[in-house]
């Protein structure tokens, strides 16, 4: 199971990307909650469409938060200049969830998977890598001026066979009077050269459909937690279903999610595997998990060493992590893996 396929494929996106505006806009908003009130409880969604934003869910904290002026300078910071009409629906936490979170129990039921492998210095797969490397560079040749023509949206992928990359793809928003030839130039010297070392034997595709001028909440719409498989492995190791942003770390969606990953990255480190699954499930309200199970590549199973070093209900997570501060809008767009100073990414003796 913990095989890579021969050949897989990976995307990623830029922080331009309207799915990743939602999940920038709603980890922003927890931030903002949690530096004025730690304990705060958020489940924030943002919905955004042709010149629409719908910011909705449920909160419970003693901060003052302008949602409006928050999804604002978050639009403005990513690059676009677009006027938005904003509609704002936040209610308080239900008081049934809150019976059970406030015991130390979990915000949710839910499974959740976290992942490591020794191929790259980052612990992730190879193509996650490169895509993610692919799409953050996009938007810094973008704001540097490098690319002039460079607009906030975009997307990258790659697919790798026998552990070299074959293919790599970027569909990148640009200028009216950007030709494609302009644009596969400077994106073959400027962006797949440099992230990849050369292009020599690798198909580049640039914006297939042929032009891209059209892009954000004018082109497509964006919704908050669209992006799982980008947030995470890639869609090459299982995945329970539960979005991370927009959600304080009582909900285990999130933290147990990051659990996982500290969980199988430390093994991995220490020695226990060359790559290592970590699984965790809980049942709403209840701390202790239901389940908590870790494999190695060979089917090695690893599950009394993590029961025995790790802490898997809520409470003990936030503490060991440190969940309650806000930190949470960074990881937003290229991943929430493998970037360094994370918590979760702290590599520990066992």
């Amino acid at each position: 199971m913990l095989h890579l396929l021969k050949t897989y494929t990976t995307e990623s996106v830029t922080a331009g990307h309207p799915d990743k505006v939602c999940d920038q806009i709603s980890d922003a908003i927890l931030d903002a909650c949690l530096t004025e009130d730690p304990l705060s409880r958020v489940a924030v969604e943002t919905f955004g469409s042709h010149g629409c934003l719908m910011i909705g869910g449920e909160v419970k904290t003693k901060a003052s938060v302008d949602y409006e002026a928050i999804a604002r300078q978050v639009y403005a910071d990513i690059g676009y200049t677009e006027q938005l009409e904003i509609f704002e629906r936040v209610a308080k936490q239900s008081g049934d969830i809150a019976m059970g979170v406030d015991t130390g129990g979990a915000g949710d039921q839910g499974i959740m998977y976290g992942y490591a492998t020794d191929e790259t210095k980052e612990m992730l797969p190879l193509g996650v890598v490169l895509a993610h490397a692919l799409a953050k560079r996009l938007e810094s040749l973008r704001r540097d001026g490098t690319l002039p023509w460079a607009r906030p949206d975009g997307k990258t992928q790659v697919t790798i066979s026998s552990g070299k990359v074959v293919t790599a793809l970027t569909s990148t928003q640009h200028a009216e009077e950007a030709s494609q030839e302009e644009i596969r130039a400077d994106l073959i010297e400027h962006l797949f050269t440099p992230v990849l070392g050369s292009t020599e034997g690798i198909e580049i595709l640039v914006n297939p459909t042929g032009k891209f001028t059209v892009g954000g909440f004018a082109a497509d719409a964006g919704l908050t937690g669209r992006k799982i498989m980008v947030d995470t492995y890639g869609g090459l190791m299982p995945h329970g279903g539960g979005a991370f942003s927009g959600k304080d770390a009582t909900k285990v969606d999130r933290s147990a999610a990051y659990m996982c990953r500290f969980v199988a990255k430390n093994l991995v480190a220490n020695g226990y595997g060359k790559k290592v699954l970590v699984t965790v499930a809980y049942a709403i309200g209840r701390a202790d998990p239901v389940m908590v199970e870790a494999f190695d590549d060979s089917g090695k199973d690893l599950t009394d060493i993590v029961t025995k070093q790790f802490d898997f209900r809520p409470r003990a997570i936030i503490e060991r992590l440190g969940l309650t501060r806000p930190i949470f809008r960074d990881t937003a767009a290229y991943g929430h893996f493998g970037v360094s100073g994370r918590p979760w990414e702290k590599v520990e003796k066992i």
